[in-house]
């Protein structure tokens, strides 16, 4: 009985072993390995997180500007010039109620850039002593704040501009890189100044074309007149209103004789329209009076003649007091002007006399 005992009990832990063997497990059983690895996945992303963050901060600081102009070089490189000058440097402020960081000045070289041995010509504008300049990563206390422009020719049209941007603390010498602000409001200025230099070549092209017509106009009159024209001494789109002149002239000149004295209707309103030119007078004085309607005289103690409509443009010559130039372009602020030597360039109009 007792061996009987036995057998049976262990009989019958052997089938609850077996169906439980067969059992399906629990929601706890599988989730319980699970768990456990909840906090290896959490510390893996929280490791993983910092990395992309990191990589986030190197693509937005630092990357500086690389533009390809249409442009040729030697063009690209006085405007460059002229923006190094203009003592401000954009896209950036020490202040909040600063719109710029002032006092900027042009140098050759300066030891916030590593050297540049890529070629081109090199541009640097530097201010010293700024005070945490904004938009630079992680800056703070007083260092040196430099913009780099490197020109390189692209062939004979094209130019490659590169811009970059850093600040230096004079303390702890740390380098602090650009968000782009800097770089994108210098490319700005730039392209201002090359779109007005683009604009002024169109005019000129105009003038060019139209000193072409008056003197086919005026060829053709010394040939119907039998007589030598009077000599330009300007060559100018304002020349395109003095031949109008001439030809209203050479036209009342040449009534037939007996005619009356009296100028008619047509007559009068031609010489209202040319300034009230009397019958009789000369052609070259007549000439010489339109063009006094287009010239002015430098006011004291003299001006610069600008290369572009900006202060900041360079300066092609200094003009003297009470030097003539002749007005070929009228903007709210600028005359476009020629000189008697043929120069052409930019004047304040407060610098100019007034009629």
């Amino acid at each position: 009985m007792g061996f009987r005992s036995c057998r049976q009990d262990f009989n019958l832990n052997s089938v609850e072993a077996v169906e439980v063997a067969h059992r399906p497990r629990s929601h706890t059983q599988w989730t319980g390995p699970l768990l456990g690895l909840v906090p290896i996945l959490i510390v893996l992303l929280a490791s993983a997180l910092p990395v992309a963050g990191r990589g986030k901060h190197r693509l937005s600081y630092g990357e500086g500007l690389i533009v390809n102009l249409s442009v040729p070089e030697s063009e690209v490189a006085q405007v460059v010039e002229d923006v190094a000058q203009n003592g401000v440097i954009r896209g950036t402020k020490e202040y909040n109620k600063d719109e710029f960081v002032g006092g900027a000045k042009p140098a050759t070289t300066s030891k916030v850039f590593p050297p540049w041995n890529e070629g081109g010509k090199i541009f640097y504008k530097v201010r010293e002593e700024a005070i945490d300049p904004r938009n630079f990563k992680d800056s703070g206390d007083v260092g040196t704040l430099a913009v780099r422009y490197v020109v390189q020719p692209q062939g004979e049209k094209n130019t490659i501009l590169r811009i970059d941007a850093l600040f230096v603390e004079d303390f702890r010498r740390v380098a602090h890189q650009s968000n782009g602000s800097v770089e994108s409001a210098e490319y700005k200025d730039i392209q201002e100044h090359l779109e007005a230099i683009e604009v002024m070549k169109k005019q000129n092209a105009q003038a060019e074309r139209e000193r072409q017509e008056l003197l086919e106009k005026k060829q053709n009159l010394a040939m119907q007149g039998n007589a030598p024209a009077p000599p330009l001494q300007y060559s100018t789109s304002a020349d395109s209103r003095i031949a109008d002149s001439e030809i209203a002239d050479s036209r009342i000149d040449e009534s037939p004789v007996g005619a009356s004295s009296q100028p008619s209707a047509t007559q009068s309103t031609e010489q209202a329209h040319l300034g009230q030119s009397q019958p009789g007078q000369g052609l070259e004085e007549h000439v010489k009076d339109l063009r006094k309607q287009v010239e002015r005289s430098v006011k004291a103690p003299g001006a610069p003649l600008k290369s572009a409509p900006f202060h900041t443009a360079s300066t092609l010559q200094t003009l003297t007091t009470g030097t003539e130039v002749l007005i070929l372009i009228s903007t709210p602020y600028w005359y476009g002007v020629e000189t008697h030597e043929g120069q052409h360039g930019w004047i304040p109009r407060d610098e100019l006399e007034q009629p």
